[in-house]
């Protein structure tokens, strides 16, 4: 499935994700700049997130609640030199909670990837627009 869309159409896109029922371990890949952060914010606010979300890129992992007491995790994995230290921070233990995980820079832990799983690929397209892939 894939769409085309600016930002004023994200949370519309994000509505219809939520709706394709995606494995709740779900893949973010795309260029540094493509727009995973932020439509991993808009994701969050559609599953009932109100809070304030923001880039792990430091902290490797944040948490949200739901309005419906779902537990969301967001990773980002840039900064890891290798997969060792996913495991030391207990990321195999969140990615077979049953919460939902978005994690972003999967291919630096390809090992620790349930095999049940979606995928995102987010590319920028020269009008500024972008193009998502959801598999």
């Amino acid at each position: 499935m894939e769409f085309i869309f600016s930002l004023e159409d994200i949370a519309s896109v994000a509505e219809i994700i939520v709706i394709q029922n995606p494995h709740k371990v779900i893949l973010f890949h795309g260029e540094m700049g493509a727009g995973k952060t932020t439509f991993i914010k808009q994701f969050c606010k559609t599953l009932g997130v109100t809070e304030a979300t923001s880039s792990p890129t430091f902290s490797l992992v944040n948490e949200y609640q739901t309005t419906d007491h779902q537990t969301v995790y967001h990773f980002d994995f840039y900064r890891l030199k290798n997969e060792n230290e996913a495991l030391d921070m207990g990321a195999d233990d969140y990615f077979y909670s049953g919460n939902w995980c978005f994690i972003e820079w999967a291919e630096n832990v390809p090992n620790l990837i349930p095999d049940e799983h979606s995928v995102i690929t987010i590319e920028v397209l020269e009008d500024g627009k972008r193009l998502l892939h959801l598999r």
